[in-house]
């Protein structure tokens, strides 16, 4: 059963170069302090019947063009291979965003062939991963689904969001070296909230924007598509 803790009708920035809407799924594994779905993954949201998605998509056919699902993790619902079938059948692309923790899951989606892009939050270097995560990583997990969408996805990206305090210019140069060869790799900003996972990082200052250029200039000879998100 899929447990849908949000939806957004109209989304111009989520799927890149088409018209979508967003579904939020509810819970994760993860506990990043700095993480902004704080009531997503405590799973405190009211929830959404998948019915009433599907009903306001099919009635959105031909106006939009794709269907994100987000989360918290969304590989974390049993009932996700169903519902992306449902939207698949409707003429919709489809995004999912996902923290890596589910490679087994998500082969199976790309099995289907129900699955159009992929965006994979990479957080921290492999060293330092826990401390990003907030719990403790099984880190094989992580790369493999790092190869898994490397040589599976139809489209796919990485991104990590750059925290003072958790990731330094040295460990997103470390990522890099990490991830060399993929496709596509952003450094997305973060952005203090008071609802945040961990209350404290409210008190951030977030890195400039030209210290995130230098990061991305950094890290661009790696990658065939690079870039910074968020400011």
């Amino acid at each position: 059963m899929m447990q849908i803790a949000g939806f957004q009708e109209t989304s111009l920035l989520d799927y890149p170069d088409h018209i979508s809407a967003i579904v939020w799924t509810q819970g994760c594994p993860f506990r990043c302090p700095y993480c902004y779905n704080k009531d997503i993954v405590l799973e405190t949201r009211a929830l959404i019947p998948a019915e009433d998605i599907l009903s306001f998509l099919q009635r959105r056919c031909g106006r939009l063009e794709a269907v994100v699902v987000s989360g918290g993790e969304p590989l974390m619902q049993d009932g996700l291979g169903g519902f992306l079938r449902a939207v698949k059948a409707l003429g919709f692309l489809v995004k999912v965003d996902t923290n890596g923790m589910f490679p087994e899951r998500l082969e199976a989606l790309l099995d289907e062939d129900v699955v159009d892009y992929v965006a994979m939050d990479v957080k921290a270097p492999r060293e330092k991963y826990g401390v990003a995560a907030g719990v403790q990583v099984p880190i094989e997990r992580i790369e493999r689904s790092v190869r898994l969408i490397r040589e599976r996805a139809p489209a796919y990206e990485f991104r990590t969001t750059v925290v003072p305090g958790v990731l330094s210019k040295e460990d997103v140069v470390a990522i890099g070296r990490w991830l060399q060869g993929s496709a596509c790799f952003y450094l997305q900003q973060f952005k203090p909230m008071s609802s945040l996972m961990d209350a404290s990082f409210g008190q951030v200052t977030p890195y400039t924007k030209e210290l995130l250029l230098e990061m991305v200039a950094a890290v661009r000879p790696f990658f065939v598509k690079c870039g910074l998100r968020g400011v």
